[in-house]
């Protein structure tokens, strides 16, 4: 049972009015998107019929062929599929590298080091697992400044070097750093594509759907791509992953999916549409819900003393919030009140532990409906210094608002 006290309802609540502001643009911009939802769903006519699925090879799958005329419609692009065999947004990234990219191309990564999970896509393990680099698929990266590109140091690499793909983490991952923001990629793209029209822009857009007006597609990505568990699938989509962009490109990525005899038409789901549809539907709603708790979360923990991400000041370009304790056991015991604020799990305690794909013990907070969905209310983090927690989603902002109240009096003493 969760008893919320009161003198942190005031705290919280006093904070809260200061994020008014920053609300009423994250309203604006949930409007916005939801009406681009909304007559992307109209304009393919959806219908009842479309939410049942397929067996077998899957071919003549109505509801599958109009779910990726949706996703490619609200991504502005050619073509999309949106999938349950993608499964998550890890395979997601590598069924598109792997597709896209032959032996002795180049990768060149723009915005740092990607998350742990894909080193293993890019460099292997001593075992032969089908990395990269066991097709000798070149990698290189450029990091950052200040939470910026280093536009000229790009502009310069590929004056100096045939780069297949060009690739941009949006989100943070487990780095100290702000989500890249829309009007960021616009500037860098418009450099690339002027420097090496030929260089593929891939956008791992994790984390990012529905939290600007445009998406990176809209400013010049040629394939942007994302996890049905996150934003884009609203809390309800059970699985699946997407990817959207220019369609050669797209059929590359399903063949490799797929298989090259089968491609983009292959691959049935019997369990239906129905879910992945009304998640996509729910999405601009449930993105801003939790922003807003990230906001909430950034202004309340900031008050109290500890360095955050996003501040008042950033443009908000994903749906995480980032919190500095600089010690292990505050990170610890943070992580444990928001899962014991969680719908399902509520009595886990946690423990670090090692997770596979990751270099260091993780704490996870995440009792969700659909497991690892980071759409939903979730708490994690490497035990490492300067002992960061990453805070993400809520499916609704009460909820999250709960679970930052129930964190910070069992975290913090306000009696003082």
């Amino acid at each position: 049972m969760i008893t919320l006290n009161s003198k942190v309802i005031d705290f919280v609540n006093t904070n809260e009015q200061k994020c008014a502001k920053r609300f009423s643009e994250i309203d604006d911009i949930e409007l916005y998107n939801q009406l681009k939802v909304l007559n992307a769903f109209n304009s393919a006519g959806l219908a009842e019929r479309h939410f049942i699925g397929s067996f077998g090879y899957g071919h003549g799958d109505i509801g599958k062929d109009i779910t990726n005329e949706i996703f490619a419609t609200i991504f502005n692009t050619e073509s999309a599929m949106a999938s349950p065999m993608l499964t998550c947004g890890t395979a997601t990234i590598s069924h598109t590298l792997l597709g896209i990219l032959r032996p002795n191309d180049l990768m060149l990564c723009v915005s740092g080091t990607p998350y742990d999970t894909l080193k293993n896509v890019l460099f292997g393990t001593s075992e032969d697992v089908g990395s990269l680099k066991d097709f000798n698929i070149k990698y290189d990266q450029i990091d950052l400044v200040d939470n910026d590109f280093d536009y000229d140091a790009i502009v310069n690499y590929l004056s100096a070097n045939k780069v297949k793909m060009l690739y941009v983490q949006r989100s943070r991952g487990y780095e100290w750093r702000n989500a890249i923001n829309i009007a960021q990629m616009s500037k860098l793209f418009k450099l690339v594509k002027a420097a090496s029209p030929s260089t593929i822009i891939v956008v791992d857009n994790c984390y990012g759907e529905f939290v600007e007006k445009l998406e990176p597609s809209d400013v010049g990505a040629d394939i942007v791509m994302g996890s049905m568990i996150k934003n884009i699938g609203g809390g309800i989509a059970p699985t699946g992953g997407y990817v959207a962009g220019k369609e050669k490109l797209i059929n590359m990525i399903a063949c490799h999916l797929f298989s090259p005899a089968l491609g983009i038409d292959s691959g049935s789901y019997s369990e239906g549409y129905k879910l992945i549809l009304q998640g996509l539907f729910l999405a601009p709603h449930v993105v801003s819900q939790a922003k807003k708790v990230a906001v909430l979360t950034s202004q309340c923990v900031n008050a109290i003393g500890y360095p955050t991400i996003p501040s008042n000041s950033d443009v908000i370009s994903d749906i995480v919030c980032s919190i500095k304790f600089g010690n292990p056991d505050i990170l610890i015991k943070f992580c444990r009140s928001i899962q014991y604020a969680s719908p399902v799990d509520s009595n886990t305690l946690l423990e670090p532990s090692e997770m596979s794909g990751y270099a260091d013990k993780i704490i996870m907070a995440s009792g969700s409906f659909n497991q690892g969905s980071s759409i939903e209310l979730s708490c994690d983090a490497p035990i490492r210094e300067p002992y960061i927690a990453y805070l993400q989603g809520s499916l609704s902002y009460s909820h999250g608002k709960i679970g930052l109240i129930n964190a910070l009096q069992n975290t913090f003493d306000f009696n003082n």
